[in-house]
């Protein structure tokens, strides 16, 4: 029998780049690997069929036992600012890259996460443990189910190989997939040696980019030109991914250069999460003392990011004032992303300049209060005519009926149809959402070797919009166990 994964078509482009930019190894796979659960909406986007899933020669690389056919394994170099300070060089410390399939969906490069030490490993031991990879398997396909740009994951390989941690803990590899794992830290690296940073540069335009070479009237750009419509690019891409993260109450926790996808997908999740009891000032990351990457703070943060990213293009002699230029559209692109989103969880036809202050109410009404993220937007569709729903999840319900009656008020300005608002707001504000406490679960059964849990999250995650019966207890407030549970760097 030939393995379907054979038939794949497979390319190597970020192979093509200089030597510089990688080191080619092979992964150090696991002892005894287990596929725990493969991912079959994924699959389908790279050409496999479910029956591929379970053909042998798939957990073998998925496992790192055995290269992608006609693939070339590589972990990539890069920099980055962590915390906000420079850490020099980095790199794919325990990630290899095995090659780029052009699948029915796109051109989809497949990376192993947790599958061993490289050069650029430096004091850690290249693996991943099953907590974290289960938490990172799930937040994808939880990203994707609500519109957000994300990297998604192919599968996930379990074994009983031991990794320190604060405990010792089972390894465990995922296959992760996306367009690129190409980083502002990739530009950031090459920001003193020009050759290589423009390699890097028309590496990603030709493949990414194509429109920014593009001058007006369709003509062929060259020079300066391209690098300031790239930037500008990949800044509205950023403000449209976080405006994203902030309307759905997600917290990425390490928003270090490093971890900063070119093209504007969430990449790299490790201490992340979407609040229940809302704060302003969340932080999902445990190991953040400092509050660096609170919600409030993650696009002032990603500005700032950005700015990283285009003092690494001074390097191709670009004025510095004209990389300004392209970073001032970020506001107005993350605000109007923002406002698009609020008006459809708010069940508004469009933005008037009064709804600034309802909106900032009700997120200090929230805050205050710490009602539940979810459940309160979810609640607002019905509340102007059934209020309980609403009003049960606030302590203080004078302060959460005083605004509602403003928000009943504002909505009265609209003059839509009722049903099709509710339509709206419900297809604008999940029911269901990876909380911390459901991760758990998850990762508890797959200790026990169980991916039920797994399976169950993802058939609620893909469509969290959509009520499903007997799923009662996936889309209510979190038991108070769950404010004791803690994510942190320590993957």
């Amino acid at each position: 029998m030939i393995d379907s994964i054979k038939q794949l078509q497979v390319a190597n482009s970020f192979a093509q780049l200089p030597a510089a930019f990688y080191t080619s190894l092979p992964p150090q796979p696991l002892s005894r690997p287990r596929l725990l659960h493969a991912n079959i909406d994924v699959a389908r986007m790279l050409g496999l069929s479910e029956a591929a899933l379970a053909e042998p020669g798939f957990l073998d690389v998925v496992s790192g036992a055995q290269p992608l056919p006609g693939g070339k394994t590589l972990a990539a170099v890069y920099s980055g600012h962590q915390f906000g300070v420079w850490a020099g060089q980095l790199g794919d410390g325990r990630a290899h890259l095995l090659g780029e399939v052009a699948g029915p969906a796109g051109d989809w490069e497949l990376q192993l996460k947790g599958s061993g030490r490289t050069p650029y490993s430096r004091m850690g031991d290249g693996r991943a443990v099953l907590r974290s990879s289960v938490r990172e398997y799930l937040a994808g396909e939880a990203m994707a189910g609500l519109g957000i740009p994300t990297t998604r994951a192919l599968a996930l390989v379990v074994s009983d190989d031991p990794v320190y941690r604060e405990t010792v803990e089972t390894a465990a590899i995922v296959t992760r997939v996306s367009p690129s794992f190409v980083r502002f830290g990739s530009f950031e690296h090459w920001s003193s040696s020009p050759d290589k940073l423009r390699a890097l540069l028309d590496y990603v335009v030709e493949r990414f980019y194509p429109e920014c070479r593009e001058a007006g009237g369709g003509e062929a750009g060259a020079g300066h030109d391209v690098v300031l419509r790239f930037l500008r690019a990949v800044v509205l891409r950023t403000a449209d991914l976080v405006a994203h993260w902030q309307t759905a109450g997600f917290c990425h926790g390490v928003m270090n250069t490093d971890n900063m996808s070119i093209l504007g997908l969430t990449i790299d999740y490790g201490p992340y999460g979407f609040m229940d009891g809302f704060q302003v000032n969340h932080v999902c990351n445990h190991s953040d003392s400092q509050g660096r990457y609170a919600w409030n703070a993650q696009p002032s943060v990603a500005h700032w990011n950005l700015y990283r990213l285009a003092s690494s293009l001074l390097g191709l002699g670009v004025d510095a004032e004209a990389l300004k230029g392209e970073l001032a559209h970020f506001e107005p692109a993350f605000l109007q992303t923002y406002r698009s989103n609020l008006c459809k969880k708010l069940g508004l036809s469009q933005w008037q300049p009064g709804d600034a202050e309802l909106v900032d109410d009700w997120w200090a009404l929230l805050h205050t209060q710490r009602a539940d993220f979810t459940l309160s937007f979810r609640a607002l569709a019905t509340a102007p005519r059934q209020a309980e729903a609403l009003l049960d999840g606030f302590e203080d319900r004078a302060a959460a009926q005083a605004w509602l009656d403003r928000y009943t008020q504002r909505l009265a300005q609209e003059g839509r149809p009722e049903a099709q608002r509710i339509a709206q707001m419900n297809r604008a504000n999940p029911l269901y959402v990876l909380r911390n406490h459901l991760a758990q679960g998850a990762i508890a059964a797959a200790q026990r070797g169980d991916a039920g849990e797994i399976d169950t999250l993802l058939k609620l995650l893909r469509d969290p919009y959509t009520e499903q019966v007997g799923y009662e207890a996936y889309a209510a407030k979190p038991p108070e166990s769950a404010r004791h549970l803690e994510v942190s760097c320590s993957s």
